[in-house]
């Protein structure tokens, strides 16, 4: 094999990268200077020997504790609950929400072997216990997954007494109704809220 039918090889192992985008972007790496291809190859290499995940959120970190672990201006009672760390920069980049997360690192999905022992779910619990949470706020994705996991947050924490909500659904801001889907459009008439 040669170098970019290798390159191209190892780029289509990355989410969202079919054959053709790897071979544009191998073609384009080749081209780039060699300054910057170092530059792309030693970030990729430093933010996977560098980053772990953090001990109480298990979002990703450098250190010990995340930044928002970490940060005493953030509020700790409550605790936003999100699938991956990457939904945690989701979140983030709207700068509406000022509390603490928690990264199951996955969701619930007993066809493909991912039970509550799989996920971040206990560790869950025992922050609730600990902190002085009154908000869990249930960021899960809107799919068959993401509701069976928000279930079983629900019913795990109800005990507790801490107010548990979920993120509404409705239609995308600049969206038309009529290009809706009926699903999309029932769930923001059941979601509606007072103006």
């Amino acid at each position: 094999m040669d170098l970019i039918e290798r390159l191209i090889e190892a780029l289509t192992k990355l989410p969202g990268i079919g054959r053709k985008t790897a071979q544009r972007l191998a073609f384009f790496i080749t081209t780039m200077p060699e300054a910057d291809a170092r530059e792309l190859a030693d970030a990729i290499i430093a933010v996977k020997t560098g980053t772990r995940f953090c001990r109480e959120c298990f979002n990703f970190s450098v250190e010990e504790l995340c930044r928002f672990c970490k940060d005493p201006s953030r509020d700790r009672q409550k605790i936003c609950v999100v699938e991956e760390p990457s939904n945690v920069q989701v979140i983030e980049r709207t700068k509406v929400y000022n509390g603490l997360y928690h990264v199951l690192l996955g969701a619930l999905s007993p066809i493909d072997g991912v039970t509550p022992d799989r996920l971040k779910l206990r560790e869950l619990k025992e922050r609730v216990q600990r902190l002085p949470v009154k908000e869990v706020i249930i960021a899960t994705n809107p799919n068959t997954k993401g509701d069976l996991t928000a279930q079983y947050i629900r019913d795990m924490l109800r005990p507790l007494g801490v107010s548990i909500t979920r993120i509404a659904y409705g239609l995308p801001v600049g969206g038309d109704i009529e290009f809706a889907d009926e699903v999309t459009l029932s769930l923001a008439l059941q979601e509606r809220r007072n103006i």
